[in-house]
């Protein structure tokens, strides 16, 4: 290409990324995330001062790698950091002010008399109809547009918009319109839909086609920082209470919609001093580092004995048989957990069939960590065959004839010559081989979910691991608990990296044989 060419290219994706970055810092704004918006500012303006001039050459190549890091490693951490100081979960989601506004939207009641809106309900276009938030289209009385959602009412422009005769919206730009048949799957859903207005009313939805607005029974006094229910006799009074609204006649009775705010160190505490979830999380963790090391313990030296079987320069067909080993590795592990976990059915698996056997191996905790570890030799031993391959074709083959003639036989030569050089290309992957296994969530949620469970805790299974374990407090049970699941994380990407620190200072040593 010519050089005229080159830059016009060049200058084509700076902008391209400039204005990118100048859209997602738009859509920040307007969500009110000041900080995201400074980032994606300094972000903009680097890729200007690197790309756009001749200097910093280095950083051309090292910037977008750089850039990645931040964004799906360093923020990720970090944000799960600073999730785990907080309770954040089902009830916690917001704050105590929004937490105040919702109450108060949907304690509305429809006030005898009062005008109705003709109601489409909708989601963002691009959102899934399925799980997308709910919005309102509304028409009024005179004809006028507008979104609804839980942060109140907003104008739609016309331009777009299309109504039935009756004034329902039937189309509007950036919005897909949910079926009735759609909207009544999320019934639930649309009854907790609640659009606060200015005056302190609210608009809720009747039916599937109007919505009223009506004056709310709950109050807020923000001096006394209480609020008080008016459609009860006497009126009910709430206070705070653990990030909650309590009964003050009986504080056991408590409002849904809680808040969000900083618990400091209470998750971390909880996990170490709760007698019920430390005992559990000592035997998942033990349970954790024994499936991690047996896995690659395992794996390694299946692979490598199949690699030294395949090295034999007199073996034929070596090709065939490799593109045959490899196949399990190709196969998508979704896809190979769950063909495992139906040849470990107790009743019509294949495993009990032909061993003429009658275990239960998903439902019993010896059964169910068996059926884990064989499933993953399955699927690990082809990754460290093709790392052993390549390894053993990388050892000079004057090495081994040298031992050869100063009289090593064959097991010398591996545990003496071929063993170290092995070890100086796959050491570093092992240690990435145990991290991945440590937090190998994939195999144990397809395969057992956990599973089997006791009576007395269902929180607990006999074959978590520390981030299946992570993963149901967060998103199974009747209450999430966010902030919870976090501190376990980071509990997680603690013990890894302490365990993986000494383990990388030791393949510094075996650099030194190479």
């Amino acid at each position: 290409m010519t050089k005229p060419l080159v830059l016009a290219i060049k200058w084509i994706l700076i902008a391209a990324a400039v204005i990118g970055i100048f859209v997602i810092a738009t859509k920040l704004a307007e969500a009110g995330n000041t900080l995201a918006v400074v980032l994606a500012g300094f972000v903009g303006l680097g890729i200007l001062a690197i790309y756009a001039t001749r200097r910093a050459v280095p950083l051309k190549y090292l910037a977008p790698g750089v850039l990645l890091m931040i964004l799906f490693q360093l923020w990720p951490v970090v944000y799960t950091a600073n999730l785990s100081f907080t309770n954040y979960g089902d009830g916690h989601l917001y704050s105590k002010e929004e937490s105040v506004t919702d109450i108060i939207a949907q304690s509305v009641r429809e006030v005898p008399g009062a005008p109705r809106y003709k109601m489409s309900v909708a989601v963002e276009e691009g959102a899934s109809v399925q799980t997308g938030d709910l919005k309102m289209l509304l028409t009024d009385p005179d004809g006028a547009t507008f979104v609804g959602d839980p942060k109140g009412l907003t104008p739609l422009p016309p331009e777009g918009v299309t109504k039935n005769p009756t004034g329902k919206i039937t189309a509007a730009p950036g919005y897909t319109l949910l079926t009735a048949r759609e909207v009544n799957a999320r019934s639930a859903d649309l009854s907790a839909l609640a659009v606060p207005t200015s005056d302190g009313g609210g608009i809720k939805p009747v039916g599937l086609s109007e919505a009223f607005e009506g004056a709310p029974t709950m109050t807020y006094d923000a001096a006394a920082d209480q609020l008080t229910d008016s459609s009860t006799t006497p009126p009910t009074i709430y206070a705070p209470a653990d990030a909650r609204w309590a009964n003050v006649a009986d504080p056991a009775q408590t409002l849904p919609q809680g808040w969000k705010e900083n618990v400091g160190l209470d998750n971390y505490t909880r996990i170490f001093t709760d007698s019920t979830l430390r005992q559990g999380f000592v035997s998942i963790f033990v349970w954790n580092l024994v499936f991690a090391v047996t896995s690659v313990l395992s794996t390694f030296l299946l692979g490598m004995l199949i690699a030294l079987l395949f090295n034999d320069p007199r073996l034929r067909g070596k090709a065939i048989y490799r593109s045959l080993l490899i196949l399990p590795y190709a196969l998508p592990i979704f896809v190979t957990a769950l063909v495992w976990k139906g040849m470990f059915n107790q009743d019509y698996g294949i495993i009990n069939e032909i061993t003429g056997l009658n275990v239960d191996w998903l439902g019993t905790e010896f059964g169910a960590k068996a059926a884990i570890l064989i499933t993953n030799l399955w699927l690990g031993f082809p990754y460290m065959f093709i790392v052993c391959t390549g390894a053993l074709q990388s050892i000079p083959q004057d090495v081994r004839e040298a031992a050869t003639i100063d009289g090593a036989n064959a097991f010398r030569t591996l545990r003496s010559i071929i063993m170290p050089l092995l070890l100086v290309a796959v050491g570093p992957l092992l240690l990435a081989s145990f991290a991945f296994n440590f937090n190998n969530f994939g195999l144990i949620f397809l395969l057992t979910e956990g599973g089997p469970f006791s009576g007395e805790n269902t929180s607990i299974g006999s074959s978590d691991l520390l981030i299946t374990y992570a993963y149901r407090l967060a998103f199974s049970g009747s209450a999430p608990n966010y902030g919870f699941a976090a501190a376990v994380s980071v509990v997680i990407f603690i013990i890894v990296a302490l365990m993986s620190i000494p383990g990388f200072r030791r393949t510094k040593a075996l650099e030194e044989i190479n």
